[in-house]
């Protein structure tokens, strides 16, 4: 199969979607890699290791999309790639398509392949391909909220950690996830008084054993978080419904309660926020002000890492487009269960119930879909 890895044109957005080493993998395998001019320079791999594992360098992003039957990337294609898509071809990427209708309806049109990594989902209904960067975006979470917390930028001027004689921040933490723990950790090692919000019972009682003595797990109610809410400092929304958009937990209304220059980190954003507030900003302009209250809700954090991001990625992805590469995407789903929670879209029909009843689209199950294929 012949691979392409285009460089990410989102702003910011240094991640690369395949290792020289990856690359070196797959074309032991048979395969062809070409990779755009760059693509990985932002993340610290330059062309040349590219070059020194057996891939070819192409000038132009066009010619990758032209040539390639699988496009590897990190995030979703964005406006200026969609006429590059093409019906048939494969495309494995972060999409967080109940976030975005135009993306949906795009992909739709292309008749393109679209293979979500993040819904690729395990029996245990955990989900691999989204770890690494849960996990950099949750500890990524505590310490941006930190410095948006200092005057200079918008904030309260608090100290997460405090100091002797005086208290330290307060900080909620919505969902009890790989990002809300990961942000947790973080928060209290910071010195934070940290509140973790979920609605498990047998999930709080687990964080309640294992999470730093000044984590404080709540029941995560409409009530419970209102109450609250105005005590908190710093609140990072960490709330995740696998393919479906978040739902809105912080709403309009609660803004007003909260303390005059108090932060809130959306994490969830990349599926349409957990703060009703909530909209997707850039590393170039990553915070505006609403009620007072500041808002962080960048939708590519670990593209701000990319050398730790690329890597901690490119180590989950790798053996899955492995299997697509080896034995055709059909196959590979087919044969793979995880991959198959990973099909979103596939030649016009959306396969991923909860990204159809994001917008009110039609839903093909899966068997359903087979049988159309098979007459195409």
């Amino acid at each position: 199969m012949l691979i392409g890895v285009p460089k990410e044109i989102k702003t910011h957005e240094n991640r690369v979607a395949l290792l020289p080493g990856g690359a070196a993998d797959l074309i032991r395998h048979g395969h062809d890699i070409i990779v755009e001019k760059d693509a990985g320079e932002g993340s610290g791999f330059p062309d040349e290791l590219y070059i020194e594992a057996g891939a070819k360098i192409i000038d132009s992003a066009a010619d990758v999309w032209a040539k390639a039957e699988m496009i590897m990337k990190v995030k979703e294609p964005i406006a200026s790639e969609y006429p590059h898509m093409r019906k048939g071809q494969i495309i494995f990427t972060y999409f967080h398509f109940a976030a975005s209708e135009e993306l949906t309806q795009a992909v739709i049109d292309s008749g393109a392949i679209a293979i979500a990594y993040e819904t690729v989902e395990k029996s245990d209904r955990s989900l691999p391909l989204l770890v690494p960067m849960s996990e950099v975006a949750g500890r990524m979470s505590a310490q941006e909220g930190a410095k948006y917390l200092e005057r200079v930028h918008g904030g309260r001027g608090v100290l997460l950690a405090g100091i002797p004689g005086v208290l330290p921040a307060n900080v909620m933490v919505l969902g009890g996830g790989i990002v809300g723990v990961s942000a947790a950790r973080i928060a209290a090692g910071m010195g934070a008084n940290v509140f973790i919000f979920d609605i498990s019972v047998p999930r709080l009682r687990y964080l309640d054993e294992v999470m730093p003595k000044n984590v404080t797990t709540v029941f995560s109610s409409e009530s419970n978080i209102r109450e609250m809410l105005p005590l908190m400092d710093l609140v990072i929304g960490a709330v995740l419904i696998p393919g479906a958009k978040a739902p809105h937990l912080i709403k309009r209304d609660m803004l007003p309660t909260m303390k005059k220059g108090a932060v809130v980190v959306d994490v969830a954003i990349d599926q349409g926020g957990c703060i009703e507030t909530a909209k997707p900003t850039t590393h170039d302009n990553p915070t505006y002000i609403i009620d007072d209250v500041v808002h962080y809700c960048v939708a590519n954090m670990p593209g701000a890492v990319p050398h730790t991001s690329t890597i901690g990625l490119t180590n989950v992805t790798l053996p899955y487009a492995t299997q697509i590469a080896n034995k055709g995407w059909e196959r590979a789903i087919i044969e793979n269960h995880e991959l198959e929670r990973g099909l979103n879209v596939a030649y016009g029909k959306i396969v991923y119930k909860d990204v159809a009843d994001a917008f009110d689209m039609e839903y093909t199950p899966m068997e359903d879909f087979w049988k159309y294929l098979s007459k195409i």
